[in-house]
């Protein structure tokens, strides 16, 4: 058995085929710790800590991705293309865009609008809209509803800047009904559709830029328990 990558050391058969990949590779440990029975981990590779265990009898892994669409892409390849991955869902953190929102509301990603020029490389005639996978989509709203969990289903800005120059940089995305702003589904919704796989991005918001509410690292790293049982009811 070898090791297909340079930044995981899992081998063949170690993760399972449903992933859960937050930011924060502390994250990973906290939810694998709490969540996964008999948690293994099978990566350290530069801190980017990866779990697998079972959920309700069910193999599942949890693995840090990194921040950004650059890191996104590099993990969200890997576990697609050299592990057998067949479902990735992203489960994070989120800045509120739509001024319905509110400080742990869910927001399921419909679709990833992005600035990043991540999809320049798949060469394609036109602009390609990266979306999640409709099933995927349809089962994490009804869990939802059934925990009675605010959220809403929608439109993600998948943003290349955390520190944006411009002032105002989010308003024309309000305009158009974007909920909230994050900084990896369009990379994982392009790498799920290159190699027809699984995806979807839930974000709980942490932070509302326009009213300045916001949570602290300590909390986003061990908050958001209500986000990760609607992922881990995604687990097939």
């Amino acid at each position: 058995m070898t090791t297909p990558t340079p930044h995981n050391e899992a081998v063949l058969g170690q993760i399972a085929k449903t992933v859960l990949l937050p930011g924060d590779p502390l994250r990973a440990k906290v939810l694998a710790e709490t969540y996964l029975e008999n948690p293994v981990q099978y990566n350290g590779v530069r801190g980017m800590l990866g779990y697998t265990g079972t959920y309700r009898g069910k193999q599942v892994s949890v693995q840090g991705s990194g921040m950004g669409c650059p890191s996104m892409g590099i993990y969200s390849h890997e576990l697609y293309q050299f592990y057998g991955v067949e479902t990735i869902i992203r489960v994070g953190s989120a800045g509120a865009i739509d001024p319905g929102l509110h400080i742990g509301d869910l927001v399921i990603g419909q679709g990833s609008c992005t600035n990043s020029n991540f999809g320049q490389q798949f060469n394609l005639p036109g602009a390609f809209a990266p979306i999640g996978s409709f099933h995927l989509i349809k089962k994490a709203q009804e869990t939802a509803q059934a925990m009675g969990l605010p959220h809403k289903v929608g439109n993600l800005l998948c943003s290349d800047t955390f520190y944006d120059d411009r002032e105002n940089s989010l308003l024309p995305w309000q305009k158009m009904g974007v909920l909230a702003v994050e900084m990896e589904s369009a990379a994982l919704y392009f790498n799920a559709a290159r190699f027809g796989k699984q995806a979807l991005c839930l974000c709980t918001i942490s932070d509302c830029p326009f009213t300045g509410e916001a949570t602290t690292a300590q909390q986003r790293q061990n908050g958001f328990t209500k986000m990760m049982e609607v992922a881990l009811s995604l687990v097939e």
